[in-house]
């Protein structure tokens, strides 16, 4: 969860790498540092925020044309300076960086502590750096064997990049569990966790693969496994634009990525959706479409907001393919020992497609013969690489550690999912399957629609931007709406707040009622709205202030209401795609109002890497 930045070539790389840093550090802000050779090897390292650090070195040595950047969000050891990546080897001569945990680093610790060997920090890190240089000193073997032999050696999740003092021509890079990318451009090459910082100056990029070692030593490029088997570097292009990474004047990311919705949404249907041909395609999945129509079951497995993208999926493909759908938390699905078999289908679904307990859900579900398809934002990721096959989301770079656009661009490729499987079975009559094709592609003029009521959200947000506990009500598709609206309101502004299905409001969170409570309820024209109608009635009878999602030009539940939020009518399946996002709005300005940190919420990293 932490973010990784190298360089290695004629340029100085400190201008790289704090950009590098600036443009990661969403992945991890509780401390960053650098490392720069420049004769010495010389690392400098701050608590706080890239900022902090960039003031921190003002007056350094900040030449050479090797050096590692690195952004932290703290594992084993407190975020402090002493804790801050990167970490020393004991002599000095290493230098090392490092996203992951290494599980059995206590036991290396103790061994190296026998040995003589004497530690700074509270890190597993600082113990593989001291492992390595252990090595290679009682091995008088070069410090990239050494590399390769004490990764042998570990337990756990890493991406790491390592420096030697004597070595002023070489960077090594590895990982296992955590991604790592590698940058090659004329005559130098740039190493990072993810394509952000490199896109500026190279569209060739290799993603490296679990186990996998690159070793750039003057000029040249190995490929490698921890095995020591050489690889053939599979060098693909990155699609990423570099005006996708700015704000773009907005005052946050958040901010901006709650904007570019319709754009996002229409960026995951292009191609794949003509309304007036009757046409729907999802190529990444036509080999397996046969056999996941005529699934016996399909397991959604996911993390956080792609949880929430995945319990609509289950009412989607439930509606329309009539397929039985389970939604498990992936972090709960790899360790519980589930019942599957080559007959099921699961679906992995991941932003960053580096979500570790997703990945292992994907590794044991492959282990038991499924059929894994995989819903991801980021080409070239490690859940791309491990699924049969699958769909990217083309919601873009998504900045903000809320996640706001990739959950809409994940449940638009759902919705497409369920429907073409839909189609393929004949669950979906031709008449039903051509409106929604034709709502589908309505949608991101109507989310443009919702985006219009920004001023009456922000209104809202004034009400209530000091209440310490929010309820969120929904039913049917709204449920998980609730639920979304819920987590996005806790993440960035650190008010209570829960989701729940309308009618359980009587089986218990009733109690919670007072004229203190706001409660916020997706309130949209369908089949349950009279029972809705009645849950609002339940929660004025006790004087809680309810916040209504309504179809435009309701009338009923705007006399219940104390505020309401119109959205366009909609085709029920398709309204989580526009009731969240007066959602993402009310709880960005309520975190605004409250002071917080809206883009890097306290605690928080973008890709959750570590388990």
């Amino acid at each position: 969860m932490c973010g990784i930045v190298a360089y290695i070539g004629k340029r100085e790389a400190y201008p790289v790498i704090i950009k590098g840093l600036q443009r990661l550090e969403y992945r991890g802000y509780d401390s960053a540092g650098v490392a720069l050779l420049n004769g010495n090897l010389n690392v400098y390292k701050k608590a706080g925020k890239v900022s902090d650090l960039a003031d921190f070195v003002k007056d350094k040595n900040l030449t050479g044309t090797l050096g590692m950047g690195h952004t932290r969000w703290a594992t084993h050891g407190e975020p402090n300076d002493l804790n801050a990546h990167p970490h020393y080897s004991e002599s000095g001569n290493l230098a090392i960086i490092h996203n992951g945990i290494i599980e059995n680093y206590s036991s290396i610790k103790a061994e190296l502590l026998k040995r003589g060997h004497t530690f700074k920090s509270d890190t597993d890190t600082e113990v593989l750096v001291q492992l390595i240089e252990d090595i290679q000193q009682n091995s008088s073997v070069p410090v990239d064997e050494a590399v390769r032999l004490a990764l042998g050696e570990v337990i756990g999740a890493y991406a790491i990049v390592v420096l030697s003092k004597n070595d002023p021509d070489m960077l090594i890079a590895a990982r296992k569990g955590s991604p790592i990318v590698l940058g090659i451009g004329k005559d130098e090459y740039f190493v990072a966790s993810d394509a952000t910082p490199i896109v500026e100056y190279t569209k060739n990029v290799v993603y490296l693969n679990d186990g996998e070692l690159a070793i750039i030593k003057n000029g040249e490029f190995t490929l490698k496994t921890i095995g020591n088997k050489i690889k053939t570097p599979y060098v693909q292009e990155l699609e990423m634009k570099l005006e996708l990474l700015e704000k773009g004047g907005y005052d946050h990311f958040m901010l901006k990525e709650i904007y570019e919705q319709p754009r996002s949404i229409w960026d995951s249907m292009r191609g794949r959706v003509d309304s007036k041909k009757g046409i729907l395609m999802l190529g990444g999945i036509m080999e397996y479409e046969s056999k996941i129509a005529n699934a016996k079951r399909i397991l959604i497995v996911a993390c956080g907001t792609s949880w929430h993208a995945g319990l609509v999926a289950e009412y989607l493909i439930e509606e329309f393919a009539r397929i039985p759908v389970e939604v498990e938390y992936a972090s709960e699905f790899r360790y519980r020992n589930p019942v599957l078999s080559e007959d099921d289908i699961v679906i992995a679904i991941s932003q960053s497609g580096e979500t570790a307990d997703t990945l292992a859900a994907i590794e044991l579900a492959k282990s038991k013969g499924a059929l894994i398809l995989g819903i991801c934002n980021v080409v070239g990721s490690s859940i791309p690489r491990a699924t049969d096959a699958g769909a990217y989301t083309h919601a873009g770079p998504e900045i903000g550690v809320a996640s706001t656009k990739a959950f809409t661009a994940q449940v638009a490729v759902l919705t497409l999912l369920a429907l073409q499987i839909a189609y393929k079975k004949g669950t979906v009559s031709h008449s039903r399957y051509m409106a929604m094709l034709s709502e589908l592609e309505s949608i991101p003029e109507k989310v443009e629609r919702v985006l219009l009521t920004n001023d009456a959200v922000k209104k809202i947000a004034e009400q209530f931007k000091d209440s310490r506990n929010f309820l969120y009500l929904g039913r049917g598709y709204g449920f998980p709406v609730a639920l979304e609206g819920a987590l996005k309101l806790k993440e960035i502004s650190y008010i209570h707040a829960e989701g729940y299905p309308a009618a359980e409001m009587k089986h218990g969170p009733i109690a919670l009622i007072d004229a203190e409570m706001p409660v916020v309820v997706i309130a949209n024209k369908n089949a349950a709205y009279e029972k809705v109608v009645s849950n609002i009635q339940e929660v004025k009878a006790r004087k809680g202030k309810i916040i209504a999602i309504v179809t435009e030009g309701d009338t009923v539940v705007k006399n219940l209401a104390d505020y309401t939020i119109e959205i366009p009518e909609t085709d029920d399946a398709l309204v989580p795609l526009v009731a969240v996002i007066p959602l993402q709005l009310l709880a960005y300005h309520i975190a605004v109002m409250r002071g917080a940190n809206v883009d890097q919420p306290r605690n928080l990293a973008k890709s959750v890497t570590v388990e």
